[in-house]
């Protein structure tokens, strides 16, 4: 596997394409006085052009309050399919931003908020990477597997695929 680490806007490209990609990924937040990470799946609203994830949830949620005591938040995406991951440690924002309600309201979301638009559990939360490190295979699973059984019998340096640092 080769190293390529991307930056500035080609970084956030390759960060917008997987999250895209994948949508769900494991958002774990830091409890105080807790000796592990709090992991909930969300499924992301946006990344924007700047490399920020957004996803929206409930004031009421374990999440939202370990929030409060920490803003460090990490978020893990897997296609198991394509071997496709991606690491990213960040600081979360918290607003209630009504715009952005607006933007991301969906059927989904409806089924979480039952009082609408308007619900004041409702609470919009940014994802500000500071660092993102991410593999990816140039191939499907099936050939990705040929290769490293190839290299493992000849020995030979096979490429299956890339690994490196988002620098946004």
């Amino acid at each position: 596997m080769s190293t390529e680490n991307l930056y500035n806007q080609e970084a956030i490209e390759k960060l917008k394409k997987i999250v895209d990609q994948i949508d769900i990924g494991m958002l774990g937040t830091y409890p105080k006085d807790i000796d592990y990470i709090h992991a909930v799946p969300m499924s992301r609203q946006e990344v924007d052009e700047e490399g920020n994830i957004w996803f929206l949830f409930s004031s009421e949620s374990e999440t939202h309050k370990y929030l409060q005591e920490n803003a460090k938040v990490s978020l893990l995406y897997a296609d198991v399919r394509n071997y496709s991951f991606l690491s990213i440690n960040g600081a979360a924002e918290i607003s209630q931003d009504q715009a952005r309600i607006e933007k991301y309201w969906n059927k989904m979301i409806e089924g979480w908020f039952d009082r609408g638009k308007e619900d004041p559990r409702i609470r919009v939360l940014k994802v500000v990477p500071d660092e993102a490190h991410y593999w990816d295979t140039k191939s499907n699973k099936l050939v990705t597997f040929f290769k490293v059984a190839a290299r493992a019998i000849t020995g030979k340096d096979i490429e299956t695929g890339e690994q490196g640092d988002l620098n946004i």
